[in-house]
């Protein structure tokens, strides 16, 4: 099993930052300056995670940089309008992949003192995750307002998506649960510190 530190999970993150470059090139030249917009967000903010090195795991950088691509593609070819569970597995992997990077981020601090409290560390990350969905349901809403269009579809969608963004947020919490456990096994001196941040050299 690859460490959660490996290097090849930093080459496949610049990948795939590359190929967000291609996506909003292709927008910006098609005169899609609305999704050349939106593209260039998640470039932006997948670049300052991948860039946070020396506070994330590479396998956190690389999902996040995937979520990032796999919302790009629904953009690029309207996925998102399509039958189909595209857009119920985005937003659960997409929260998913969020919660697991800013939760490392947030709590690094408190990784160490959530170590012994299985049940509390799981509600918070969970927790999190679920306000991220939320947040983001309000930025779609607000974005259909401000931009006069259709952005969310009926109050039922609306819900399956809050349903969907607290899925991902639940896995992202056992995810986050294993690789604390896996950064405390590799790292046995540090069971005495609570305020040692997360940081593994390959």
């Amino acid at each position: 099993m690859k460490s959660l530190n490996w290097k090849g999970y930093r080459v496949l993150a610049w990948i795939g930052q590359g190929l967000l470059t291609i996506f909003v090139i292709a927008a910006t030249v098609q005169g899609n300056f609305l999704n050349a917009l939106g593209l260039a967000f998640f470039l932006l903010a997948s670049f300052l995670f991948v860039v946070l090195d020396d506070k994330l795991p590479t396998l956190f950088d690389f999902l996040f940089v995937l979520a990032a691509l796999v919302n790009a593609t629904g953009w690029v070819w309207g996925l998102f309008e399509t039958k189909g569970p595209y857009d119920e597995i985005v937003h659960a992997y997409t929260t998913f992949a969020i919660t697991l990077a800013l939760s490392f981020l947030v709590y690094s601090s408190m990784l160490n003192l959530f170590r012994n409290h299985t049940m509390l560390y799981l509600v918070t990350i969970t927790s999190f995750g679920i306000a991220i969905g939320a947040l983001w349901e309000i930025t779609e809403w607000s974005a259909g307002k401000i931009l006069n269009t259709q952005v969310i579809g009926s109050l039922d969608d609306t819900i399956i998506d809050l349903i969907m963004d607290s899925l991902g947020a639940l896995l992202a919490a056992f995810t986050s649960l294993w690789a604390l456990r896996q950064w405390t096994n590799r790292h046995p001196a540090a069971n005495s510190s609570q305020t040692e941040t997360y940081v593994e050299n390959i």
